[in-house]
């Protein structure tokens, strides 16, 4: 088990809004530099049209910096699954992150079970994230289904709230089949005025993420399990105020992953 930072730890950092996006390398550099020793690319764009000749270029740098890739995307349209396939060949990735589309629900036994094989025999598994388009006791049935060592899930229990599944609810009945733990906690806070709420981000700790429960119900350092930390973080009004609160929420969040670790 290993500390991760994903992509949308540096979203408005490599975003276009950015004054001076951050590229592959940069994002890996600040990763080396923070000693965090997994990196996932996650829902990065770049990824959609890459070549295995380019992503090997990048896990050749992260192998500069002592890093492990991991991969995101989503969708199951089984070119795009095979297209990270390669990419995953390509940079010695052992696990692809995929997002179960809505409409993808009813089929989507058929089509992971189209590319499995293929991933099984390259010693990659696909773990599906949980969130609010998907019912989490539809994606276990998928998972059970399918029955493979190389299908789980990517428990983000902050995502299915949206689908008002309360997150002690989505982590205990998808710890047995967690293969990749995305680690970001999240806040609701009243609009002015007191007409609705906004739910987003909150630095980890500071929020309503039951960290030590999720960890106690999941065991991820027994069974090797990377946690992966995310964000989100909203618009702070201006691109230098938000990336330097998105540096910030980062670092706090290493911090408070190595104390538990410790």
């Amino acid at each position: 088990m290993a500390i991760g930072l994903s992509t949308y730890a540096y979203f408005w950092r490599w975003h276009e809004t950015a004054v001076h996006p951050m590229g592959w390398r940069e994002m890996l550099d600040d990763c080396a530099e923070q000693g965090v020793p997994v990196f996932q690319f996650c829902d990065y764009p770049p990824l959609h049209s890459m070549t295995a000749a380019g992503m090997r270029e990048i896990e050749r740098h992260a192998t500069r910096c002592g890093i492990t890739l991991e991969l995101g995307t989503r969708g199951l349209d089984t070119d795009h699954l095979r297209h990270y396939l390669e990419l995953a060949r390509a940079s010695g990735v052992e696990l692809v992150r995929s997002m179960v589309r809505r409409d993808e629900a009813d089929r989507a036994v058929d089509l992971i079970t189209a590319v499995l094989p293929a991933y099984e025999a390259a010693g990659v598994t696909i773990a599906l994230e949980t969130y609010e388009q998907v019912a989490t006791s539809r994606l276990i049935e998928i998972v059970d289904e399918v029955g493979s060592e190389h299908l789980g899930i990517c428990l983000d229990p902050a995502n299915s709230v949206a689908a008002l599944e309360m997150p002690s609810q989505t982590i205990a009945e998808t710890a047995a089949w967690v293969k990749n733990l995305h680690v970001k906690d999240f806040a609701f806070t009243r609009q002015d005025g007191w007409v609705g709420f906004t739910y987003a981000g909150a630095p980890l700790g500071e929020g309503l993420l039951d960290y030590d429960a999720m960890v106690d119900t999941v065991q991820p350092e027994a069974r090797r399990i990377n946690q992966v930390i995310e964000h989100w973080l909203v618009w702070q009004g201006d691109p230098e105020t938000t990336a330097r609160i998105e540096d910030q929420w980062t670092r706090n969040n290493i911090a408070f992953l190595r104390r538990k670790l410790s």
